[in-house]
Formats: C-alpha cells, sequence, structure tokens
C-alpha cells in the first residue's frame, strides 16, 4: 500500500483486497447500534452526569446537531468509497482518491469507528497502545487491526494537511 498527495487528493494505491474491504467497512464501524458503552463514547456527557441541568441541555442542543455532523460525514466517506466497488471478487490492488476537501469527513468518519469499535469489543487502554500485538488470530484481535489501520489513516491524512 502506497499513500501519497496528488494535487487536491490524497491516494492510497496497491491497496490488497483485504485492506480495501476494512476501509468498506468505515461506515457502518461508525455506528453503535444502540449499544449503550459505544453511544456513550460518542456522545460522552460534558459533566459526566455532576451537573444534570447542563447534561439535559447538551443532550437536546448539542447531541443532535453531532449525529447531523457524524452521519454527513459517514455518507461523504460511503461515496468516496464506491470507488472500491465492483469486482470484489478480484485479487487486483485497487486505489483510493480522497478529495482534500473531505479529509475532515474522513478524520471525523475514521474517529467515529474507531471509538465505536474500541467500545463494542470493550478494549483496555493497554490492549489499544499494544502496537506489537501478535498476527490476527480472533474477530477480537481483527477488530484491534481495525482500530490501528484506521488510526494509521488518521495520521496520515493530519500529516499531508499540515504539508
Amino acid at each position: 500500500m502506497e499513500i501519497c498527495r496528488q494535487n487536491d487528493q490524497i491516494e492510497i494505491s496497491e491497496l490488497d483486497p483485504f485492506l480495501a474491504e476494512l476501509l468498506r467497512q468505515i461506515p457502518a464501524s461508525t455506528s453503535p447500534d444502540g449499544t449503550p458503552a459505544a453511544e456513550q463514547r460518542l456522545f460522552s456527557s460534558p459533566t459526566n452526569g455532576k451537573q444534570p441541568e447542563l447534561c439535559a441541555e447538551w443532550k437536546t442542543y448539542v447531541e443532535p446537531e453531532l449525529r447531523r455532523l457524524f452521519q454527513s460525514a459517514t455518507e461523504t466517506v460511503a461515496a468516496d468509497l464506491e470507488q472500491l466497488n465492483g469486482n470484489e471478487k478480484s485479487l487486483a490492488n485497487r486505489t483510493l482518491r480522497i478529495p482534500t476537501k473531505h479529509t475532515d469527513a474522513w478524520l471525523s468518519a475514521l474517529n467515529q469507528a474507531r471509538l465505536v469499535i474500541a467500545a463494542k469489543n470493550n478494549f483496555t487502554e493497554s490492549e489499544l497502545s499494544d502496537h506489537l500485538r501478535s498476527p490476527i488470530g480472533s474477530r477480537r484481535d481483527l477488530s484491534l487491526f481495525q482500530i490501528n489501520f484506521y488510526g494509521f489513516l488518521q495520521e496520515f491524512i493530519l500529516r499531508e494537511l499540515d504539508g
């Protein structure tokens, strides 16, 4: 896999089918699916419940806008990912081009996906910090790999935006 900035886009080339599939999973991974821990992680209270009135106002005025922004970012990413659709049975490497004007949406969706996956799998800080973890041997290991891969993409996007 190669990542570089080409004019007004970030190009991810030589994307093997496995990584292409992980990218295609971003939109679905952003959904907390009614998992309370994931909902709490995405829409955490500004005071951890210590100021009920402020928390109620947050839930009424801020949370709906956050949901709208998160949904908009996910829709933008899903539209960009259409480039990877087609012959999914092919083992050919793919190329994904992300317009730089979509990078905020990508950063948001990748962050949402990472938070939701971590909450759904109840990963500890120690597990999330272990970058020397052994190969993928379970669905849980795959989820941790997915979190780390999405984090790598976030880091690269941020680095490219900084110039």
